[in-house]
């Protein structure tokens, strides 16, 4: 069996990678691992929940049906945002929550994550140990499911109830009362990619004062993140100025994500949303140890402006699992990514795309100043990012073509840019980025090493 968890949980195209039968075997197996640890629980239960992918409807049957068979009781959350499942994996004491979710992939994808109790993303260690389990189990009975009556019977499965409004009431909860609500006077437009943020972005804004027009809310399984969404965002910008909107905001398929528009339609992308938050964390003495965690592939023009602030930044591997291990290890509270992932680790365990845009645009309120202007903190320099797909990524990323051709790129920008190329933890894709005061050089640049990566492929 091979690797099965990427830097985001498990994830395939459903029914060829992802099948009930390893969802139900995977369930199992960690069911046996977490509550296994669990102390004074008579009965551990988790919680579940999913995006409104079409798979999603028979991987949580199969997911609740190795829990259940294992002996573990389940509380169905239903269609929730990915940051819902993790809050409330904390919020109702559940052992450890699952939620199935491909992100900002397309409809035919989905995923496992798993949270563990208190809504953290699994130690790569329990992971491991996870994997290890299933493969032991797999070589002793083949792929049979989970069979016998647990020592403490069936698990038994119910569906939560106002799991919803808990979640909208803790969001709400983060920012200050203020009468007509931190949003109030505002038009907002919130792209919800056809995903789990359709029951719950306008709902949000709304009860916060917005006046809010929402596009990508019709989900039917099949249409989440075609075309909209974070990844996507000319439908967003082209609504916002139909709307004369003050500004748009737009989540992924599991709304853990956040991208933004100002007025005139221009993307305000992870980076820019970080440095907003920071520096208004900055100026209430909300942000501890005066630091920002980022990844390698934040802007340069975010490690600008937090220099010119006096806030140190702390830098990791892409993947918010990685930001999170970096906050908790140095007790740091807001860290991103230039995807549109914030993590407020004073209100949420995983990065939470409703929370970041409550709180961009609350802060942009309170300033008093359109969104364009509060996001001029920082500027961006241009950054070219190309996606080779079907590559071999351990062969290419122990090349010593592609290294001296990434030294060679990397001494003709010296300090003016940057070069990065590493392996998709989420897609069969190696990434080729490139950073430079000059656009048109880091067009050619990262050309000229994705050619070299198509030709290694």
């Amino acid at each position: 069996m091979g690797k099965l968890f990427g830097t985001d949980g498990v994830r395939g195209v459903a029914g060829r990678d992802l099948t009930a039968g390893l969802a139900m075997r995977l369930a199992a197996t960690a069911g046996r691992v977490l509550a296994g640890s669990a102390s004074g629980v008579d009965r551990p239960f988790a919680v579940v929940g999913r995006d409104p992918r079409a798979s999603g409807e028979f991987l949580e049957a199969a997911v609740v049906a190795g829990l259940a068979a294992t002996g573990i009781d389940v509380v169905r959350l239903g269609v929730l945002p990915t940051p819902a499942v993790a809050y409330l994996t904390g919020a109702l004491g559940a052992e450890f929550g699952i939620v199935l979710s491909a992100s900002h992939n397309p409809a035919p994808d989905n995923g496992i994550k798993i949270f563990a109790r208190g809504g953290l993303k699994l130690p790569d260690a329990v992971e491991e140990e996870i994997e290890s389990a299933l493969a032991g189990a797999q070589d002793r009975v083949g792929h049979l499911e989970p069979a016998g009556v647990p020592e403490g019977g069936f698990g038994r499965v119910r569906d939560g109830t106002n799991v919803d409004e808990l979640y909208l009431e803790h969001l709400l909860a983060t920012l200050p009362a203020i009468p007509g609500g931190p949003l109030a006077g505002i038009r907002v437009v919130v792209d919800c990619a056809h995903g789990a943020a359709a029951q719950y972005a306008p709902r949000l804004l709304r009860r916060a004062g917005a006046d809010v027009i929402a596009i990508g809310a019709e989900p039917n399984g099949l249409n989440i993140n075609d075309g909209c969404g974070s990844t996507c965002l000319d439908a967003l910008s082209a609504a916002v100025v139909a709307a004369g909107a003050d500004a748009g905001v737009a989540h992924d398929g599991d709304a853990d994500r956040c991208m933004a528009v100002d007025a005139a339609g221009r993307v305000i992308d992870g980076d820019q949303i970080l440095a907003v938050l920071a520096l208004s964390m900055q100026s209430a003495g909300r942000l501890a140890g005066n630091t920002v965690v980022a990844t390698v592939m934040s802007n340069l023009g975010f490690r600008h402006a937090m220099r010119a602030a006096g806030i140190e930044v702390v830098q990791t591997p892409v993947g918010d699992r990685y930001l999170v291990a970096a906050m908790l290890d140095g007790k740091y509270v807001l860290g991103g990514e230039q995807s549109g992932h914030v993590i407020m680790l004073d209100h949420a365990t995983t990065g939470d795309g409703l929370l970041t845009g409550l709180h961009l645009l609350a802060e942009m309120v309170r300033q008093g100043r359109p969104l364009a202007e509060v996001a001029g903190v920082m500027t961006r320099y241009p950054q070219i990012l190309i996606s080779v797909h079907g590559a071999d990524k351990a062969k290419i990323v122990a090349s010593p073509v592609l290294a001296e051709a990434v030294a060679l790129a990397e001494a003709e920008l010296g300090d003016a840019g940057r070069v990065i190329v590493r392996p998709s933890g989420t897609e069969p894709a190696v990434r080729v980025m490139v950073e430079a005061a000059d656009a048109s050089n880091a067009e050619r640049l990262a050309g000229h090493l994705a050619g070299i990566v198509r030709n290694l492929g």
